[in-house]
């Protein structure tokens, strides 16, 4: 067995873990305050301080988590499809895509309402665009119709209201922790993810 497989994910994961859990433990308010993804401060809003620059957040805020059962709802994600993906794509590009989810998600929440105060945090932006690159990497998908393209983009579709299900029963178990764990942001990471797998296979045998 190939032990690089998990490094990517790992990494990722027990970085995670250990911001997570020294927010859940010291001060969750705080640290979402401070690391959260607040939309409203990209327009310009000066919502809270101190806070790390607003431009990082997209990253900080994959890093905490609004409770015990979304940290480990998420981390359990990570681990089911970061190796597959990282299989295939390598340990760089992984961190990549995960990396360009988190942007990804961001925006996506950006868009749906530049205006909002509530800060976004959890893991689950960025996880999303692994999701989209597992859809398809090993999607196999069934045949409702004749076309292969039509079916493949049913099972797409079939994984994607998957993983928006799973994290907003995430949301109603988390309930009143004051974060926003949003569906535009899990359909912007996984529409990236998507995006990203044609791109990420060519650099990863080009340097190959």
């Amino acid at each position: 067995m190939d032990s690089r497989r998990f490094g990517a994910s790992a990494i990722i994961g027990l970085i995670t873990i250990a911001v997570s859990v020294m927010a859940l433990v010291v001060n969750l308010e705080q640290f979402v305050g401070a690391m959260g993804f607040i939309p409203a401060r990209l327009s310009g809003a000066d919502l809270l301080s101190p806070a790390i620059p607003a431009f990082l957040t997209p990253f900080s805020s994959a890093l905490i988590h609004g409770s015990w059962v979304h940290l480990i709802i998420n981390m359990v994600m990570l681990m089911i499809v970061g190796p597959q993906v990282e299989r295939v794509i390598g340990m760089s590009g992984l961190i990549v895509a995960y990396l360009v989810g988190a942007v990804a998600a961001a925006a996506a929440q950006f868009a749906a309402d530049p205006s909002s105060a509530v800060p976004m945090v959890g893991a689950s932006g960025a996880i999303s665009a692994l999701f989209g690159l597992y859809a398809i990497f090993y999607g196999r998908p069934q045949q409702f119709s004749a076309n292969m393209k039509i079916n493949r983009w049913i099972h797409v579709a079939w994984l994607l209201i998957t993983w928006i299900v799973i994290q907003m029963m995430s949301a109603a178990l988390a309930g009143g922790q004051g974060v926003l764990l949003a569906t535009p942001a899990h359909i912007g990471g996984f529409i990236a993810g998507l995006l990203m797998h044609r791109p990420l296979l060519l650099w990863r045998y080009r340097r190959a």
